[in-house]
């Protein structure tokens, strides 16, 4: 099996976010799953980009993900 990898100006594009959602999420606690290759480089998988945008589907702005509650 292959896995697309993006670095984190693509994940970001892919995503419609910015590259410090991205960098600030990592340093919070990542929520979206990401991999560090060696000592510095950071990829994110898209099927794990994909993953967390289906989680991300709400029925109304006042409902919590389930990790929220």
């Amino acid at each position: 099996m292959t896995h697309k990898l993006l670095d984190t100006a693509e994940a970001a594009t892919y995503l419609g976010v910015s590259k410090a959602f991205l960098e600030r999420d990592r340093w919070a606690g990542a929520r979206i799953p990401f991999i560090k290759i060696g000592s510095r480089a950071v990829r994110y998988r898209q099927n794990d980009l994909d993953q967390y945008i289906d989680q991300q589907v709400r029925l109304s702005t006042s409902q919590y993900g389930e990790e929220e509650k």
